[in-house]
């Protein structure tokens, strides 16, 4: 019975509010971190800089936060599509080099076995030589 009763006791509102208040909280963080870690991942920043912003984040953080998004917010979001750019190239590289390319020799013996089989034909085959030679 106590249960039931303390159910009354929080109103909907209250609940919604309570849950708008979460939301906040988990969105300040959210901001808060990524100026963090875009501080230190910012290549035009010295030592000095880094420090001196990181310390003005963390004394006065809602002032320092929104000063640091009008003051670098723009070049935050180009060294994230930057980063971006640069794991996406990397990721590129590293499939080409597992998979690895095939030489041209090797493309030409395996056009030579479809010619042998009769799955293309021998001026197919000569066509598809001359594109691998070229």
């Amino acid at each position: 019975m106590l249960l039931a009763d303390s159910s009354y006791s929080y109103p909907l509102l209250g609940a919604f509010w309570t849950i708008v208040e979460i939301f906040l909280w988990v969105i300040w963080f959210w901001i808060l971190i990524t100026v963090f870690i875009d501080i230190f991942r910012s290549h035009d920043l010295s030592g000095w800089g880094k420090a001196l912003w990181f310390l003005f984040v963390l004394i006065i953080p809602l002032i320092g936060v929104l000063i640091y998004l009008i003051v670098r917010g723009g070049s935050m979001h180009e060294r994230m599509v930057q980063q971006a750019q640069q794991q996406d190239q990397q990721l590129r590289d590293y499939v080409q080099e597992t998979a690895g390319s095939q030489s041209p020799a090797d493309q030409l013996t395996k056009l030579a076995d479809l010619r042998d089989r009769g799955v293309i034909t021998p001026e197919e085959f000569e066509r598809e030589k001359a594109k691998v030679l070229a």
